[in-house]
């Protein structure tokens, strides 16, 4: 598994197709940006963690970022998901994992893993989680704490 960026460097730029149309990093300069990895739509623990944003979607709001789950679903798989859910996080297909090899998330023969990676206003990676068993996530609590943790912008 590769390391990824980390904490400090330069986020990876991608461009991704996702449930709420086309997603740049690039185009987000200027706000924070969550990017929730994930390894699948439809399994157990990334159902539970996008349905418990979608029951704390006031507190998901509030938080003074742009919150995007990505996995290496195709694009329909993402929009059944959301749909049979009724998602609020907007998903991001990265079916060929180039995006979750750029920031290391990746597990041979297995996929994505479950990763929290927060880049700050300049594109610059502030906080960066890679579960290792993937059985837990981070609730809007715990992500609004990340957020405030970070530094100010200069």
């Amino acid at each position: 598994m590769a390391s990824g960026p980390r904490i400090g460097d330069a986020a990876p730029d991608f461009a991704l197709e996702g449930t709420a149309g086309p997603f740049r990093l690039a185009d987000q300069r200027g706000r924070r940006v969550v990017l929730l990895f994930y390894p699948g739509d439809f399994t157990p623990v990334c159902t539970k963690q996008f349905c418990t944003y979608r029951d704390q979607a006031p507190a998901m709001q509030s938080l003074d970022a742009e919150v995007v789950g990505i996995s290496d679903q195709e694009l329909d798989s993402h929009e059944r998901f959301r749909r049979r859910h009724d998602l609020t996080v907007p998903l991001l297909a990265d079916p060929d994992r180039e995006v979750a090899r750029a920031y290391g998330v990746t597990v041979p023969m297995l996929g994505t893993r479950r990763a929290t990676i927060i880049v700050d206003e300049d594109g610059i990676v502030r906080y960066r989680r890679v579960h290792q068993l993937g059985l837990d996530f981070e609730d809007a609590d715990e992500l609004r704490q990340a957020l405030a943790a970070l530094p100010a912008r200069a």
